[in-house]
């Protein structure tokens, strides 16, 4: 039975289809049976495509093409089909942690939370820096999901 994974972070267009995919990434090369998906906690750009940067980002650091992912709003149901919600910083758990019901299935916690030494830091939201803010939430995103996919094996 595959393993769930959503990663959540603000507007659904940098930090956490970064995630998604690097995610996604590590669990095929691991052979592992997981299902990952994005969301944001605001809905300013529900429909659109991830910030150019970003797609620049995971293609030329990653080899991943991320075009096709569109920003989506968390919701309430996202608590029950998934096992593992996954914010990207303190403010987007907190939310989280707002919107959760009061028994649900996923576990909720901070990506870098799953990389050893980085515990409870918050993945630096790149949106209104440049492309080198952009490159190190790619190295940030994808060290931290090669550690979780390895977990869940």
């Amino acid at each position: 039975m595959a393993v769930s994974v959503l990663m959540v972070c603000l507007g659904n267009i940098c930090r956490s289809p970064l995630a998604e995919a690097a995610l996604r990434y590590h669990a095929n090369r691991l052979g592992l049976d997981l299902h990952a998906d994005s969301a944001g906690t605001g809905d300013w750009h529900v429909g659109h495509p991830p910030d150019p940067r970003a797609q620049e980002v995971a293609l030329r650091l990653g080899g991943i093409d991320i075009s096709g992912l569109r920003a989506r709003q968390v919701s309430h149901d996202d608590f029950h089909r998934f096992d593992h919600v996954i914010a990207m910083d303190h403010s987007n758990f907190r939310n989280l942690t707002d919107l959760s019901p009061r028994q649900p299935k996923a576990q909720l916690s901070l990506l870098l939370d799953h990389l050893p030494g980085n515990e409870g830091r918050a993945v630096a939201d790149p949106y209104y820096g440049n492309l080198a803010d952009f490159e190190a939430c790619w190295r940030e995103v994808e060290a931290a999901t090669r550690r979780l996919a390895g977990k869940l094996v």
